[in-house]
């Protein structure tokens, strides 16, 4: 009886502790994404095909490589845990230390001079030169309000204009997952320009605005905002500039980065599926509160599998590919096309992978 007592008083201490444990997340009701695609047909059906992916040299006590970028030599960058950025061979071998941020480096891209672009978590928009070593800061805020989640960006071929994200203007790294369960529209999509130095707000109200990269002819601005699992595109110039627009939308899992590989296709990396329990809190923020109580405290496990989609100028998916698995090189974060290869970088990762686009697409 008295172990029966004890059970049930800790039970009650559990629940109540749920239900009434301080937390700084205000979580809101929207509409979701709808019914997650199926996995057993139509376009994002299960298929294997990132059951097996070439892993690039290890890096030695580095883990976390969120982005990837391509110099002119062919050589490949990633940014990793800790601030470090590194540098491979083409062929994925021989990794060496080329800078450190000294901060979260996400977003990677060359501009035409050879300098490395870096949208970091921490430190904001930074810049390093060919040969490395010194990091400069380029931004750190906008319109008064500070950067919280730098975290993906292009450059025109001009090489004057810095599009990037701001995912979070209320959470910073490593605390995503509480922006997207409280869902108020944090993020901000930005753009730097590099003779002026000054920084311009071109969208708000986004719910963690992630990867970005520009469309043909330089016309638009894609962005996938993770927390609505779609992508958006931001018109640049004409009648609709400055118009946001969906640009595909009910994807099966939550988008990340993207990269136009100029050929018209977008390729999309999904970390993770799409979870039908998570998508029913959309109208029940009270549910989102109790998770969010646990998810301040303790690191909740994320399911690993891998995923990316081909889009079409018109938001069409042309291939998808999917993982899971020991085998699997899971939880990708981008997509770099590269000749006939495609570069994955993913959080869960040790050092970066390829896979061949006619695996992806066969």
């Amino acid at each position: 009886m008295r172990l029966r007592t004890l059970l049930g008083l800790t039970l009650g201490a559990g629940v109540s502790w749920l239900l009434l444990a301080p937390t700084r997340v205000r979580p809101v009701a929207w509409e979701g994404p709808g019914l997650v695609p199926s996995r057993t047909g139509g376009p994002y059906a299960d298929n294997g095909r990132l059951n097996t992916a070439e892993l690039f040299a290890p890096v030695p006590g580095k883990a976390a490589p969120e982005s990837v970028a391509v110099d002119t030599q062919g050589r490949l960058y990633s940014g990793f845990e800790g601030g470090t950025i590194v540098r491979f061979h083409p062929d994925g071998t021989s990794p060496e230390v080329f800078a450190d941020t000294g901060g979260r480096p996400l977003g990677l891209r060359f501009h035409p001079d050879g300098s490395l672009l870096i949208a970091d978590a921490l430190r904001g928009l930074l810049r390093v030169d060919p040969e490395g070593g010194e990091v400069r800061v380029l931004a750190t805020g906008a319109e008064g309000v500070p950067f919280r989640f730098t975290d993906d960006l292009d450059v025109d071929r001009a090489g004057r204009h810095v599009y990037f994200t701001d995912a979070s203007s209320q959470y910073p790294w490593p605390h995503e997952l509480l922006d997207l369960l409280e869902h108020r529209g944090h993020g901000r999509v930005l753009r730097h320009d590099l003779q002026t130095g000054e920084t311009t707000v071109l969208a708000r109200n986004l719910n963690f605005p992630n990867g970005v990269t520009l469309g043909p002819g330089e016309a638009y601005l894609l962005v996938t905002e993770t927390g609505t699992a779609r992508v958006h595109r931001l018109w640049l110039v004409g009648e609709r500039a400055g118009t946001l627009e969906v640009f595909a939308d009910n994807l099966p899992g939550y988008p990340d980065n993207v990269r136009y590989d100029g050929a018209g296709t977008f390729w999309v990396a999904l970390p993770s599926r799409r979870s039908p329990l998570l998508d029913a809190t959309a109208r029940r923020p009270w549910l989102r509160l109790v998770i969010a109580r646990l998810a301040e405290r303790v690191k909740l496990p994320l399911p690993e599998e891998s995923m990316l989609v081909a889009l079409d100028l018109n938001g069409r998916p042309t291939a998808f590919a999917q993982g899971t698995g020991p085998a699997s090189y899971g939880y990708l974060t981008q997509v770099l096309p590269v000749g006939d290869d495609l570069i994955l970088s993913s959080l869960h990762a040790q050092t970066l992978a390829r896979v061949s686009v006619s695996q992806v697409r066969p």
